[in-house]
């Protein structure tokens, strides 16, 4: 908890077993009041190290790709009723020391949304990132920032805090199963106004963090194009793609059964 608001972590996890326990051991359990995992089919032992961890785990009986994986996890911090919510990358790419910073940005009022940025400083190449994701990275940010009209330093960063007026108010069930939901939910904080601010965040780049490969990153890039080009209709006024309007399917109306997951561990 800080300043009386309750904080819950959300981990979306897909092979994390070698990473898992060195994430969670940096966490800071005097900020953080419930961590959650959701195991999208993993080949490894990402449950049972979750499990043996005390996490409140989550199995999908099926893969549902990494905006799946993150609508239940936003789904079931909703559930707990925790005031913020932390996205954490179990694979420890991202430090989980900076908890504390995000959390305290939207605790105190100043920001909804609080972003961990590989990109300010200079992180995301001493961090080992491959050339060719800094550049793509660099100018899909351009990109981005051009259509939707805003400014960030990255769009693209998995380490993300909420607070639950966030959640609760985003159709986050128009967006993808893919990666490219992230970039469709920023798409819907820019354009509801609401406030983002980014904090800068050391990476790694090592065998066992999570990577897509070249293919997949170039259909991620195209999705990205797709979805500032939606920002930007709606911007002008000219159309609303499915995923920003008004009246899209929100968290809340998820039912049990289309969640396909089994709780197989609580705490």
């Amino acid at each position: 908890m800080i300043e009386g608001k309750r904080v819950c972590v959300v981990m979306p996890a897909y092979n994390a077993a070698a990473t898992l326990e060195q994430t969670c051991s940096e966490l800071p359990r005097d900020v953080v009041d419930r961590v959650v995992l959701v195991d999208d089919q993993s080949a490894d032992e990402t449950v049972a190290v979750a499990q043996r961890l005390g996490l409140h785990t989550f199995l999908h009986r099926k893969n549902r790709g990494y905006g799946g994986n993150q609508k239940t996890c936003y789904a079931e911090a909703l559930r707990g009723g925790e005031d913020i919510v932390i996205m954490v990358h179990p694979d420890y790419q991202y430090s989980p020391k900076l908890v504390t910073a995000m959390a305290s940005l939207i605790a105190v009022g100043e920001f909804d949304v609080v972003l961990g940025s590989r990109i300010l400083g200079v992180g995301a190449r001493r961090g080992g990132m491959p050339l060719y994701k800094y550049i793509s990275n660099r100018f899909l940010t351009a990109f981005e920032n051009l259509l939707v009209g805003y400014k960030l330093s990255e769009y693209h960063t998995g380490y993300r805090a909420f607070s639950r007026e966030v959640l609760e108010t985003l159709p986050l069930l128009e967006n993808s199963d893919d990666f490219v939901f992230d970039n469709q939910m920023l798409v819907q904080i820019i354009r509801r106004g609401f406030r983002i601010g980014e904090v800068t965040c050391p990476t790694k780049y090592f065998p066992e963090a999570s990577s897509i490969n070249f293919r997949r990153s170039c259909t991620y890039g195209f999705g990205v194009l797709a979805a500032s080009v939606g920002g930007w209709l709606d911007r002008m006024g000219f159309w609303t793609p499915r995923f920003l309007r008004r009246d899209g399917r929100r968290l809340s109306e998820l039912g049990p059964a289309e969640m396909e997951r089994d709780e197989i561990s609580s705490i």
